[in-house]
């Protein structure tokens, strides 16, 4: 069994700030990629970043320069700082996970989401 359990969502002003985290759980034996994805009202769930397990990055155009993604493999958590936020950021923020168990079948496994509204 492997969760992921996201944290630090929230209601920001424009211009502001958060940080996502995003804790794995369970039968893990390795935890390949992560990322970020989000879904706002009446749109489709869209990449916001992955990092992958060389650490490599990619980002959406729409946040290049305003947020980072990281992970700390030692505690199995990936992180999403977000700068610079704006009302087109709203939406509910997901994190994903391509992760092997100890029974070496690997898959996708997926949070539960965390809102995240930007006020103008």
């Amino acid at each position: 069994q492997v969760q992921l359990v996201e944290s630090g969502g929230g209601l920001v002003q424009a211009g502001g700030s958060l940080r996502l985290s995003c804790a794995a759980s369970g039968t893990i034996f390795r935890i390949n990629g992560m990322g970020w994805y989000r879904q706002a009202p009446g749109k489709q769930r869209e990449l916001v970043a992955r990092i992958s397990s060389d650490d490599s990055t990619n980002y959406a155009d729409s946040v290049k320069g305003r947020f980072t993604i990281s992970r700390d493999n030692a505690q199995k958590t990936v992180y999403l700082q977000m700068n610079g936020l704006n009302p087109d950021d709203t939406a509910v923020y997901y994190c994903q996970a391509s992760i092997t168990t100890t029974m070496l079948r690997t898959r996708d496994y997926w949070g539960q989401g965390t809102q995240v509204t930007v006020s103008s």
